[in-house]
């Protein structure tokens, strides 16, 4: 027997039993904790609540017998609350583990989220945990937000699936949250997976990188060594790349003086000197101006008017069709075919004048 098959059958035994260093925590088995451990109970009462939407209200109602069934075995009190929507689960005095009442917890947590009750009671068992990730946060906008969470699910669920046999755990995407079912090291994956896949890397680059690696524990000989060099590389690509604006507004010069006054409308009328005419001069003046401007858009009118009747300049065809014919035309292959013409008519008149003489 090797010295890593008899450290992991030390490590088999129990935490009591080994006391060395350890280099691999996950073959450790934790012993499990019986009611012997503790005799006399918890000393304080302890307790969680956790709200539900509404829509989950007839399925957790339907459900809740099992869900304090299950809660019973352990000794955890369970009530539901419809009319504030919410559950709570507490310990009692007969409750012997201190640590269900997490798991309890995770249990009421898990039912809110759009857990079946079926995978949901799994979370009760000792080498099974939970985690609920919080996606909404991680991308800001929301149209990308919804693409890389259906990049998550994939066509028809496949890449979830994928993940789930992969991971040994259970995935539920709802929402604004991912909530995984399963042991521990898996649900490190799944962790993973959900956040390089928000950050807009593909979840199939992870998929293929625990495919080589379920793979590479099967080969004894590549136990040992670096497997980094077997799996898949990512390499971020940014490919937006910002247009440049059409008007490219130079800066100007820095002067320490102050841009000068712009003209006001009496500076305007003093410099022309129509601030000097009287009103009547004012009016007439005014109404010139009206006068030259219509007699302008009067002519303009007309010019428009005016070309529709304007006849569009001949092209001679004749000149232009001759000069054309006489530069595509091929004299080679014209005499050919006057030949073949030529050759055709003669064997017709010898045809019909061989006609004639057998009648």
């Amino acid at each position: 027997m090797s010295d890593s098959e008899s450290d992991a059958g030390e490590l088999e035994k129990g935490v009591e039993h080994f006391n060395g260093p350890v280099e691999n925590a996950w073959l450790m088995k934790i012993p499990e904790f019986k009611p012997e451990d503790n005799p006399n109970g918890l000393v304080e009462e302890s307790s969680f609540s956790c709200l539900f939407p509404k829509y989950r209200e007839k399925y957790v109602k339907e459900c809740w017998p099992l869900v304090v069934k299950a809660l019973g075995t352990h000794h955890i009190k369970a009530d539901l609350d419809l009319i504030l929507g919410n559950m709570t689960v507490r310990t009692t005095r007969k409750t012997w583990d201190p640590f269900i009442i997490i798991k309890s917890r995770d249990l009421i947590k898990l039912l809110s989220r759009s857990v079946p009750f079926e995978q949901a009671v799994k979370v009760l068992e000792d080498e099974i945990s939970c985690d609920i990730i919080k996606i909404k946060n991680l991308v800001r906008n929301k149209e990308k937000f919804v693409k890389r969470r259906s990049r998550l699910i994939g066509p028809n669920g496949c890449t979830l699936k994928s993940l789930e046999l992969l991971t040994n755990c259970y995935v539920l995407v709802q929402g604004a949250t991912v909530s995984a079912i399963g042991p521990y090291k898996g649900l490190q994956c799944v962790r993973k997976v959900v956040e390089e896949t928000m950050k807009n890397i593909h979840p199939i680059y992870n998929i293929k990188a625990l495919m080589i690696k379920r793979e590479l524990m099967k080969d004894e000989n590549l136990q040992e060594e670096n497997w980094e060099r077997f799996l898949p590389r990512f390499q971020s690509k940014n490919t937006s790349k910002r247009s440049k604006p059409k008007v490219v507004k130079k800066k100007k010069e820095y002067t320490p003086f102050p841009p000068p006054l712009q003209e006001s409308k009496i500076d305007k009328q003093l410099a022309s000197g129509e601030y000097f005419l009287t009103d009547e001069q004012k009016r007439s003046k005014k109404r010139q101006e009206q006068v030259a401007k219509e007699k302008r858009n009067a002519v303009v009118q007309k010019q428009r008017r005016e070309q529709d009747f304007v006849a569009p300049e001949e092209t001679s065809k004749r000149s232009n069709g001759a000069a054309n014919t006489s530069d595509k035309l091929d004299v080679k292959s014209l005499k050919s075919k006057i030949a073949k013409a030529n050759k055709r008519a003669g064997k017709d008149k010898v045809s019909t004048v061989k006609k004639s003489n057998k009648k």
